[in-house]
């Protein structure tokens, strides 16, 4: 399994015109972060998960010419907003690209790209071939995909587990149940996005606590804010088996 981060940062974390905090300003390309993505490729099977408003260029710096699934965690803008861009991969592959989401993000989908659902539709609009999962295993081209769900503040958020790796965004709190869907992970994902407390995303303590209570292998942060700080400099403060993910970093697994 080959893991490219597509993007790491959240809508606090992209770099802002004007903006002249110490992760705005940095030279250390680390510390650029396009909104929170990831791509999957297991065998000849490439999976993204999320699809935010960056879509379109994180497809094409990674140079991704073929796309066989999206998944979504929830229906946040910053998670959904480029799905419209999926049209050029229907045009290349003629089919109409695999979606998989909960019920309550697929109704989310419809209404935000209804063009792309209605019954007579204008040439040339995505084609999407909408999938309903459950907080229970589901296959994508034969791959048996595990669903974590932690919850966002008070809404329910899906994380993914493929085989030894598990990715998660946008997590407050785990419940043990879902807790124990992680043993054994090799490799870890989770969200840190602010050292500051905040209502719906783990702090960077927290995060780290939660990485030691796991206990994987090796567990990489994502979906950070400006708040944060500089990658170099948080890099410092962690303990040796935790990591800051950046966008382009890929692991071999």
């Amino acid at each position: 399994m080959k893991i490219t981060f597509l993007g790491t940062g959240t809508s606090q974390g992209v770099p802002v015109i004007g903006c002249d905090c110490s992760v705005c300003t940095s030279p250390d390309p680390k510390d650029t972060r396009l909104r929170v993505s990831v791509l999957l490729e297991i065998g000849d099977k490439n999976i993204v998960i999320d699809s935010g408003p960056d879509f379109r260029y994180q497809m094409l710096r990674a140079g991704v010419k073929r796309l066989d699934a999206i998944l979504f965690t929830h229906e946040h803008k910053d998670h959904i907003a480029g799905l419209d861009d999926v049209r050029a991969f229907n045009y290349f592959q003629q089919q109409a690209m695999e979606v998989y989401a909960h019920k309550r993000v697929q109704e989310s989908l419809i209404r935000e790209f209804y063009y792309a659902f209605a019954s007579v539709k204008y040439p040339g609009v995505p084609l999407i071939n909408l999938n309903e999962i459950k907080n229970a295993p589901f296959y994508v081209e034969g791959l048996e995909i595990l669903p974590i769900e932690v919850m966002h503040y008070k809404l329910p958020v899906f994380g993914f587990r493929f085989g030894d790796f598990a990715y998660i965004t946008d997590a407050k709190t785990v419940a043990d149940e879902e807790k124990e869907k992680l043993k054994g992970v090799k490799v870890l994902v989770i969200n840190a996005l602010q050292k500051e407390k905040h209502i719906s995303h783990f702090t960077l303590d927290e995060a780290v606590t939660f990485a030691q209570e796991i206990s994987a292998g090796k567990t990489y942060f994502t979906h950070m804010s400006h708040k944060l700080g500089r990658h170099g400099e948080i890099m410092q403060e962690l303990p040796p088996t935790v990591e800051l993910a950046y966008d382009g970093l890929v692991i071999d697994l």
